[in-house]
Formats: structure tokens, sequence, C-alpha cells
């Protein structure tokens, strides 16, 4: 027989369990490929771009290294301390940018990145911001560096 205290318990490991699913369910499939196995991890020890950037409110950090030839960005990677929806942001805006020319790396917008991704909730459209500045922040870096 079961107690009332037992029958709680119950109630709230299923309440639990049904946020943790609706939660889940709040990412699309792409931002949970992307987290899953992110693409372009890593560091270029030539890179002639590295832009770093971080929120002080979620404690995410992002920081790309562009490998740059007659601009065209020939390689990009990046390590991002984060949740998962910082992770595949900066996977993707990485598959955004690579082979592009410099000018069109520049146009990138965090809105497009959370577009490919098949969209991210409201309260995770700062990771996308944080891909673009991080982007944005290297190729400033490369245009010094090359000046």
């Amino acid at each position: 027989m079961e107690g009332p205290r037992s029958r709680e318990i119950k109630v709230y490991i299923t309440i639990k369990k049904k946020l943790e699913e609706k939660k889940m369910a709040l990412y699309s499939e792409k931002v949970m490929d992307h987290f899953r196995n992110p693409r372009n991890v890593g560091v270029i020890e030539d890179a002639n771009g590295i832009g770093e950037v971080g929120n002080a409110k979620c404690g995410d950090i992002m920081k790309m290294y562009l490998k740059i030839e007659d601009d065209i960005i020939k390689d990009v990677k990046f390590e991002t301390f984060g949740c998962g929806s910082a992770i595949a942001s900066s996977s993707m805006a990485t598959e955004m940018i690579k082979g592009k020319p410099v000018s069109d790396a520049m146009q990138l917008t965090n809105k497009a990145v959370a577009e490919a991704l098949d969209g991210l909730p409201d309260y995770k459209m700062h990771c996308s911001v944080l891909a673009e500045e991080a982007i944005k922040s290297a190729l400033e870096d490369y245009e010094k560096r090359k000046n």
C-alpha cells in the first residue's frame, strides 16, 4: 500500500519527466545534431583572424579561429564553453562561412544562424548573437593583422 508521501514523489517525478521532454522539444533536430556532432571544433595554430566573445549573464564563451587566403575563408574552427545552443550556434555559423569571401562572412547575422538551425527558443537567441559577434571579432582581427 502506498502512503501519501510515496504518491507525492511519483507525481513529482512524472511532472519532472514531462517538463524535461517539453524542454527538449523546444530544440530542432538541427540544433540537436550540431550540439551532439559539432562541426569545425578546434584550434587553427596559424590562424590569421581570432575572435573571442562572452556573455556575462549566462557564462558562455566563444572563440573563433579563421584561416583566410585571398579574402576567402579557407578554414574556420571554434572553441565554445557553453550550453548546447551555444555549441550548435558556433557549429552552424562556421559551416555558413567556410569557403566564403570575407565580405559574405561580414554579412552573417544571428537571425541567419538561428534560421539555419530551424530556430532557437527566444531565451537562447543570445547564443546566435554570440556566434555572429565571435565571427565579426575574428574578421576585425584579420583586418588589423592585414594592415
